[in-house]
């Protein structure tokens, strides 16, 4: 079959045209449809590729962070040892629901022995933590700049942990010194928050 032949070849009358022709022409359909089956389904598996390829990044990022803390496990538990016996020396520094009496007297012992009157000493009520209860003590005391610094050293050098907050200082009235004294001899007011903290019981964690 030449080329003369194929023009004159009926479009409408495909059943009439030389085999030549007809498997010509069969030839072209099926390559129309393997490539377009080809196209389609190759383009789904390259975005499931894509998706594959994705998830390999995932899993390659998440086995590297396993990784360095596999290779790191030892710094770890020896931080970790390091963090508990820290905890464990400030918990012994807390109190116990029995021992709290014994810490109010000795911060207010603490103050008498530095020379303060006391206007108000006041515990007032616990706030439970998780492991922990807060006591917060009010107080409004008299003396000297100097009265007032030493009960604040004192009270830091107490073997349980209490905190000073709220600290305000206002004028007394002044002593018989000259003015080269009066820092010393004027009587001061001082206000403050104390805060200290006792270890809570199995019974009051639950």
């Amino acid at each position: 079959m030449n080329i003369s032949e194929l023009n004159d070849l009926d479009l409408t009358d495909i059943g009439n045209w030389p085999a030549v022709g007809k498997a010509a022409i069969l030839a072209l359909i099926m390559a129309a449809v393997i490539g377009a089956g080809y196209y389609f389904d190759t383009q789904h598996m390259r975005m499931q590729l894509q998706q594959v390829q994705g998830e390999e990044q995932k899993l390659l990022k998440e086995f590297h962070k396993r990784q360095r803390v596999i290779a790191n496990l030892e710094a770890y538990r020896a931080q970790l040892a390091e963090m508990e016996k820290s905890l464990a020396s400030m918990l012994r520094q807390l109190p116990t629901r029995t021992e709290m009496p014994d810490l109010l007297e000795d911060i207010s012992n603490t103050g008498l022995i530095n020379g303060l009157v006391f206007d108000r000493f006041k515990p007032e009520s616990e706030r439970p933590q998780e492991f922990y209860a807060t006591q917060p003590i009010s107080i409004r005391a008299r003396g000297t700049y100097h009265q007032f610094g030493a009960f604040l050293s004192g009270v830091s050098a107490l073997p349980r942990i209490v905190t000073v907050g709220n600290l305000k200082i206002g004028n007394g009235k002044k002593g018989a010194g000259n003015e080269k004294d009066d820092r010393e001899t004027e009587e001061l007011v001082l206000e403050a928050s104390l805060n200290t903290y006792r270890y809570l019981d199995e019974d009051e964690e639950s």
